[in-house]
């Protein structure tokens, strides 16, 4: 079966063809980035026009780029939620439009399973069931995944999700958005035993996330410090160096208390080349394994919606001509196979 994902949750237009034995076929994405960086954040109501704009090309080309025709296509799956409403509705719309237009089955895809089973598009990918810790903009996530819709939240994050507190800090350091990818570049050049900011909740039981008063240290340290470049690059280190030894912790803890010994790190933050390497030296320390997704499938895209969704139409599963996005989706809630 040939699948049709559409992503657009947010400021990314992502399309892909999915097969159900070859894999992925094609893929295209476009980024709002340089629509929002004015804005110092994502401006819905421009994310969703951009996405009106950007979506049928987009679908035309991958379909092209695929070999394939529209005749081929034998299932559409598109993100549902959780997002922004203006920008799920865009792509729910055209993905259900379309699959009635061409009578074939069109399912609704969680956006944060797309992101857990996006180490599936790699050679080798995780077996069921396995630990993910779900890093992006707006969700920080610990999961137990039993199988496609066996999912159990294990840790949240009670405030601010890591990407956001990424965001938040490079605005309070004066760079640009993204926040997360600049933050990083200038951590590079900070010295790492100049401060040592907290980890929060590392010191005490459970596996549920804090940022918010990591975000209040970091500007207090900031405002005594003074906002030279070097001190700027200093506070930068010491803030990543906080989330990501908070990340690992809470990982170790995740396997230890599950007894699985495969781990699952996907969501954009994914693509941060410290977290990385600290979750890699953990699993290590652990006798486990760790997946990740190629860096170009960390952030939102159409392939990993188009892979959920293929395995979710081939176990029969598709979607009345009703169309419902869920702005808010806890992932626990949805069903499985």
């Amino acid at each position: 079966m040939y699948v049709l994902g559409i992503e657009t949750s947010c400021d990314e237009t992502g399309v892909a063809i999915y097969h159900s034995q070859q894999g992925l076929l094609a893929h295209a994405l476009y980024s709002q980035t340089r629509l929002h960086a004015d804005y110092g954040g994502v401006v819905p109501e421009l994310a969703s026009r951009d996405h009106i704009r950007k979506l049928t090309p987009l679908i035309r080309q991958v379909i092209i780029d695929a070999g394939l025709t529209s005749q081929q296509v034998g299932g559409i799956a598109y993100t549902a939620g959780p997002g922004l409403v203006g920008a799920l509705l865009v792509g729910a719309t055209v993905g259900r439009s379309l699959a009635w237009a061409w009578q074939i089955p069109a399912v609704a895809v969680h956006h944060m399973e797309g992101h857990l089973l996006a180490p599936m598009l790699e050679e080798n990918p995780p077996e069921f069931p396995f630990i993910a810790l779900l890093v992006s903009g707006g969700h920080t996530l610990l999961v137990e995944v039993a199988r496609i819709g066996g999912y159990t939240i294990l840790g949240e994050s009670l405030d601010d999700a890591a990407g956001e507190a990424f965001d938040k800090t490079a605005k309070m350091l004066g760079l640009g958005y993204p926040g997360g990818p600049a933050v990083a570049k200038l951590a590079e050049t900070g010295n790492p035993e100049r401060f040592r900011f907290p980890r929060p909740m590392t010191n005490r039981p459970g596996l549920d996330f804090s940022f918010s008063g990591l975000k209040t240290f970091t500007l207090n340290t900031l405002n005594q410090n003074g906002r030279d470049e070097q001190t700027k690059a200093d506070i930068a280190r010491a803030f990543q160096d906080a989330v990501v030894d908070t990340l690992a912790i809470k990982c170790r803890r995740a396997l230890q208390q599950s007894g699985l010994t495969r781990l699952v790190v996907a969501g954009g933050v994914s693509a941060n080349k410290a977290i990385r390497t600290a979750v890699q030296n953990m699993v290590h320390k652990e006798n486990a394994t760790v997946y990740f997704p190629r860096l170009e499938f960390c952030t939102d895209n159409g392939a990993m919606i188009a892979l959920a969704g293929c395995r979710r139409l081939l176990s029969g599963e598709h979607e009345p001509l009703e169309m419902t996005v869920h702005p808010r989706w806890p992932l626990d809630q949805i069903t499985g196979q």
